[in-house]
This record gives C-alpha cells, sequence and structure tokens, in this order.
C-alpha cells in the first residue's frame, strides 16, 4: 500500500490539485492554513512590534524631559535661594553706605575719631565726591601726628566705623620727640539717591547721542 501511495505522490500535477489523493489534497489543506495562520500572526505581531517601539521611545523622550524639567526646577530653586542671599548681603552692605545727608555726620565720625586717640590733625580735606555707577566715592585728605600707638589705634578705629571707610596712600613719618606724621587719603562711599540717579542719567544719554552722531 506504501509502494502504491508512494507511486501517486510521483504521478501527482501540480497544475491539477483536483486529482489530487485525498491524503495530499489534506496535506496541502492543512499546510496551506497554517501558513497563513503564520503569516497572519507574524504580520499582527510585526505591528504590534512597531508600536511597542514606539511607545517605548516615546517613554524614554518623556522621561528625558522629565528628568531635564526635575533639573531645571532644582536649579531654579538653588538660584532663587541665591538671588534671595545675595540681595540679603547686598542689603546689608548698602546700610554700610551713608546717604547724603548722614556724609557730615561721617566726616565728624572719623575727625573724632582722630581727636579720641589724642592725635593733632595737621589736614583734613574732603575733595570732590566722583560718582561710580549707583554710587559715589568721596575722598578725604588727611594727615595727622601723634605717638606710635595713637596712630595706630587711630587706624584701627577707622576700620571699626559703621560705614564703610577706608586707608589709602599711608605714608608714616617720623618727628622730632618720637612723634610720627600720617599722611593717607580716607575713602568713603554713599549710594545715590533717585534725583541723583535720575540727573546722571539725563547727562549720560545726551553724551550717547552726540557720540552716535560724531561717528556719523
Amino acid at each position: 500500500m506504501e509502494m502504491k501511495f508512494l507511486e501517486e505522490l510521483k504521478n501527482i500535477d501540480p497544475k491539477k490539485p483536483g486529482g489530487w489523493p485525498w491524503l495530499v489534497k489534506l496535506a496541502a489543506y492543512s499546510a496551506t492554513f497554517l501558513m497563513v495562520i503564520v503569516l497572519g500572526a507574524l504580520f499582527d505581531w510585526q505591528i504590534q512590534w512597531e508600536e511597542y517601539s514606539r511607545f517605548k521611545r516615546e517613554e524614554e523622550k518623556l522621561r528625558e524631559t522629565f528628568l531635564t524639567k526635575k533639573k531645571e526646577a532644582i536649579n531654579l530653586d538653588i538660584i532663587k535661594k541665591q538671588l534671595i542671599n545675595t540681595q540679603q548681603s547686598f542689603g546689608a552692605l548698602l546700610k554700610q553706605l551713608p546717604s547724603k545727608s548722614e556724609m557730615d555726620a561721617l566726616l565728624t565720625d572719623i575727625n573724632q575719631a582722630g581727636l579720641g586717640r589724642g592725635l593733632q590733625f595737621e589736614l583734613f580735606r574732603p575733595g570732590v565726591e566722583a560718582p561710580t555707577g549707583v554710587f559715589t566715592e568721596q575722598p578725604i585728605a588727611i594727615k595727622v601726628s601723634g605717638n606710635y600707638d595713637d596712630v595706630g589705634n587711630f587706624a584701627s578705629d577707622i576700620s571699626k566705623l559703621p560705614r564703610i571707610v577706608t586707608l589709602n596712600d599711608i605714608s608714616i613719618s617720623p618727628t622730632v620727640g618720637g612723634v610720627l606724621t600720617m599722611d593717607a587719603t580716607a575713602k568713603t562711599y554713599r549710594y545715590l539717591d533717585e534725583a541723583e540717579l535720575a540727573a546722571q542719567k539725563k547727562v549720560s544719554k545726551p553724551a550717547t547721542k552726540s557720540t552716535a552722531g560724531a561717528k556719523k
């Protein structure tokens, strides 16, 4: 029987499936059906895989965006804290600068610091104020004489004043009887008030325009 079945397989005409033995037809139909199922499953799985890959990429992009925004939010909080600290430090520093109305009192404090140490003032001459941005610099030419300790204590007292005062261009020379003479330029700073800032802007604007016209 097997020989007969093999003989029938040899005589099968691929162009005439209707004449095939029923076992061959069943095997062919089964193979075709299985192939359709496999191809359909592969096609469906491919679509699902592509969608999965797309969702995976979108998830990674969203995660990267989230991490970036999180870092920005953290940095923003840090920047805000730094800004608050800077404003507080600037406010504390600004309080050490006298206003225009307080300058006379500050000059008196410097003078009293020297007299309180028993120093003799040979020169105490405030100079012309020099604006520097939102501040102005007030130089004061000073020449005092006294013993070593008094001159040193005077310089220390100047540094401890509640307002910012610096001693610059210091020159100390001995005189008769162990007395020292100190020449220096004391500098203090004050902030410009709103009226002075407005006047400064008005002066700078025409200068800018005239410079632009000269370039043309």
